[in-house]
C-alpha cells in the first residue's frame, strides 16, 4: 500500500511539472480575453494530448526496455534530466514570438506543442515500468486543471508568472532525472 502511495505522489509531481508548461502558455493566451467556452475546450484539448503522448512514449519505453536493459533505463534518467534542462532554457530565452489563436488547427498545434515533452516523460515511465493507466490519469487531469487555471489567471494577472512556472516544472523533471540516474 505505501508503495502506491509512493508512485501516486511521484505521478503527481511529475504531471505537475508537465503541467506548468501549459500553465505558463495559459497565462499568456488567457491575457487575449478569450472566452469561457473556449478555455474549457483548451483545456480538453491538452489533457487530451497530455494523455496520448505519455501513452505513445510509455509503449514506446517499453519496448526499448525489452529490447536494450539497463542501458534503456540510464537513457530514461538521462532524457528526463535533459528535459528538464530545456525546460529552464526556454524559460528565461526572450521569445516575443505572437501567439497563435488557439482554435481549429491553431489549438492542435497548440496542444501539441505542449504536450511533446510529455512524450519524452512517458518513454523514461515506459522503461521504468510504470503503471500505465495510472501515468495517464494524472497526466492528463493535472494538465487539463492547471491549463485552465493558467488561462483563467491570465485574465487577472500580467505575464510575470509564466517564466517561473517553466523553470519550476523543469527544474522537478531535473531531480526525478537525477534520481533515476543514481538509484
Amino acid at each position: 500500500m505505501s508503495e502506491f502511495i509512493g508512485e501516486m505522489i511521484t505521478l503527481n509531481i511529475m504531471a505537475f511539472a508537465l503541467g506548468m508548461d501549459a500553465f505558463s502558455v495559459g497565462l499568456g493566451i488567457g491575457m487575449v480575453r478569450i472566452r469561457l467556452r473556449q478555455i474549457f475546450k483548451i483545456g480538453i484539448m491538452i489533457g487530451l494530448f497530455h494523455v496520448l503522448m505519455p501513452m505513445m512514449g510509455m509503449l514506446a519505453g517499453r519496448f526499448l526496455s525489452d529490447r536494450f536493459g539497463d542501458i534503456a533505463a540510464f537513457l530514461g534518467g538521462g532524457l528526463l534530466l535533459l528535459l528538464g534542462m530545456q525546460m529552464i532554457w526556454s524559460s528565461f530565452k526572450d521569445d516575443e514570438r505572437k501567439l497563435m489563436a488557439p482554435v481549429g488547427f491553431g489549438l492542435l498545434l497548440f496542444s501539441i506543442s505542449v504536450s511533446l515533452d510529455s512524450f519524452s516523460v512517458g518513454l523514461s515511465l515506459g522503461i521504468y515500468g510504470a503503471k500505465t493507466a495510472l501515468v495517464l490519469i494524472c497526466f492528463g487531469v493535472c494538465a487539463c486543471v492547471l491549463t485552465w487555471l493558467g488561462l483563467l489567471l491570465g485574465r487577472k494577472v500580467q505575464g510575470w508568472i509564466g517564466t517561473y512556472s517553466e523553470a519550476l516544472g523543469g527544474g522537478i523533471l531535473m531531480a526525478f532525472g537525477i534520481k533515476l540516474l543514481l538509484l
